[in-house]
């Protein structure tokens, strides 16, 4: 009997990685170039994407996108997907950071002493800007207001968290 683990893969098998080659090689061409920049992919294919980008041709974009896959052949692909799930917020981490995130600000709106808690757990917080959002937020709720000091407050949590 032959071992289907040392069989080499079918045609079939070939076609589907190199088309999920070139689909991801499509989701970075779409990048901005401050997001392509964070990737750290290497120069050769950092430059085909560049590259792609600037094509207008329908079949050059696609002969690109092509070869943009040929050259993902070599590089360690599933790092590259992390990294861009991760970035698009896509990932189950950076899924749960943003519901967290969502708990604390509701917390801190709540309940007073929830403020002594984030400095306990984040001591670079400044406070005395968390106590005005707080309040801003506070007032904005009771008065029916926009939530504009709420997002700012998750914006800074958000930034107090990554730092």
């Amino acid at each position: 009997m032959d071992d289907p683990e040392q069989r080499p893969p079918s045609k079939t098998q070939r076609k589907k990685a190199m088309h999920a080659l070139q689909s991801l090689g499509e989701t970075l061409v779409d990048l901005s170039a401050d997001q392509l920049d964070r990737l750290d992919l290497p120069e050769a294919l950092h430059d085909a994407v560049v590259e792609a980008g600037r094509i207008r041709s329908r079949e050059g974009r696609r002969r690109q996108l092509q070869y943009i896959g040929r050259l993902m052949r070599g590089v360690e692909t599933a790092e590259i997907a992390d990294r861009l799930a991760l970035m698009q917020g896509e990932s189950d981490a950076a899924k749960a950071e943003f519901h967290a995130l969502e708990r604390w600000r509701a917390r801190l709106l709540e309940d007073d002493a929830a403020l002594t808690d984030w400095l306990a757990a984040h001591p670079g917080s400044d406070a005395q800007l968390l106590r005005q959002l707080i309040r801003n937020a506070r007032r904005e709720t009771t008065e029916g207001k926009p939530p504009r000091a709420s997002r700012a407050l998750f914006r800074l949590l958000r930034e107090t968290r990554q730092s």
